[in-house]
């Protein structure tokens, strides 16, 4: 009997890709051929997972699933599937506006797409999945959902209350990744420092790392989604003193003002966030951090955004985004504020802070010259071999340009010498 095969296209974020590459792996051990975002691939159906975190991201979706219906009506597939974020917020209006869509499936579906499909659902393979990233690394999905609240964030609506994953879930899961050639794990999560408190009582993320750490063939863990509030410390003295832990933390402060972070439902005020700030780079003077902003929430005027402005350049992070304010639909932003900063206005100010943020790249890329860093080599492209640096996460930081008489190899580690820094890129050669 012949394959049927399915082309998965994943949006949004890294944890969307870990459901689909769980989706993929029960769907490969049902039978079927499976392909990750293939345009040339004729699939007899196409799966959607979606993102409905932000405007712009549902509009994505909405565009990816009218194209999809456009393939089957042109007879090039027989099946549309539409699942994630933008499905689960948002389910009966989507079947009412969009008909042609065969089946509408939420976040935490995966057995019932398996099942609509044909297949069975297979849960002794709960923790094993398809990885599409590069064979050396991938992400290790901790937890899903989140506590906080924060006033402008739609994901608890959509994802729920946090849930952790158990540590030896988690284990076993990074060992079968080490298994089949990952040497860096990118831990997530909606915030990492939340891990283990509805299992076990009590944070355990430096736990985990720990557990994670001992693993052969794991060599770095770099730690995605940090939460600001009630920062576990002891993950700090943890990264201090591993030789695995990569010095690197993404923690989105999305404010420094009092007020604004107040409205914004952070649970943390100016000092306190510069006092955690301080000590990081204190207790690991080298850490790579990384942030992202938001500006134009209601509450902030110019005397707001000229605070954040000015501790956006007095603090002079590794890696900066930022992101315009957007009214989200029964958030509690939505329901207690009124949106009175224009989207001129809000534009204009991510525009002057990432201005900011490029002269502070290339003056801390400078310094980086004539130094010699442990690279992993990513991929090839044109002349250049494409690595990174401990500092660097795949596909959002700075590379490493590398020009070598001799062939490298993807996915392994190279002692380089940086002779040239960029904004947002470093080039160097092999020691």
């Amino acid at each position: 009997m012949k394959k049927q095969k399915v082309n998965i296209v994943t949006l949004g974020c890294s944890k969307n890709l870990v459901d689909s590459e769980y989706l993929m792996k029960q769907l490969e051990a049902n039978g079927f051929e499976v392909y990750h975002d293939d345009d040339e691939v004729e699939a007899d159906c196409i799966l959607l997972n979606t993102c409905g975190f932000i405007h712009d991201a549902k509009e994505e979706s909405v565009d990816y699933i009218f194209n999809a219906v456009n393939v089957k009506e042109a007879g090039d597939t027989s099946k549309v599937i539409v699942f994630g974020c933008l499905s689960q917020r948002y389910k009966e209006a989507l079947k009412s506006d969009i008909p042609e869509v065969d089946r509408f499936f939420g976040v935490d579906e995966i057995p019932e797409i398996v099942e609509f499909l044909g297949g069975k659902y297979k849960s002794e393979l709960d923790n094993e999945r398809f990885t599409t990233t590069p064979k050396h690394y991938a992400f290790l999905k901790v937890g899903e959902g989140c506590n906080w609240g924060c006033s402008y964030c739609a994901i608890p609506l959509i994802r729920g209350k946090h849930i952790s994953k158990p540590i030896e879930d988690l284990v076993f899961e990074a060992k079968m990744l080490a298994k089949k050639g990952v040497k860096e794990l990118i831990l997530i999560a909606q915030d990492l420092t939340y891990y283990g408190i509805d299992l076990y009582g009590e944070r355990k993320l430096a736990e985990l790392l720990v557990k994670l750490e001992a693993i052969n063939g794991i060599e770095w863990i770099r730690l995605h989604y940090a939460y600001p509030t009630k920062f576990p410390m002891e993950v700090i003295e943890l990264m201090k003193n591993s030789s695995k832990i990569c010095s690197y933390l993404d923690i989105p402060l999305q404010h420094i003002n009092t007020k604004v972070l107040k409205n914004m439902r952070r649970g943390i005020s100016k000092e306190q966030t510069i006092e955690l700030m301080n000590y990081m780079r204190t207790e690991i003077p080298n850490m790579a951090i990384r942030t992202t902003m938001l500006v134009g929430h209601p509450g902030e005027g110019e005397e707001e955004f000229n605070e954040l402005l000015e501790f956006v350049k007095e603090f002079k992070f590794d890696r900066l985004g930022v992101f315009p304010y957007s009214l989200e639909e029964d958030t509690y932003s939505a329901d207690n504020f009124e949106d009175t900063v224009s989207e001129e206005v809000k534009q204009s100010r991510v525009d002057e802070i990432m201005e900011i943020q490029m002269a502070i790249s290339m003056e801390l890329n400078k310094q980086k010259v004539g130094k010699t860093f442990k690279t992993l080599i990513d991929r090839r492209e044109g002349e250049y071999y494409v690595g990174r640096t401990e500092f660097d996460s795949p596909e959002v930081d700075n590379e490493v340009l590398i020009e070598s008489d001799k062939e490298l190899e993807i996915g392994e580690f190279y002692s380089v010498k940086v002779y040239k820094a960029e904004s947002y890129d470093l080039y160097g050669e092999i020691i």
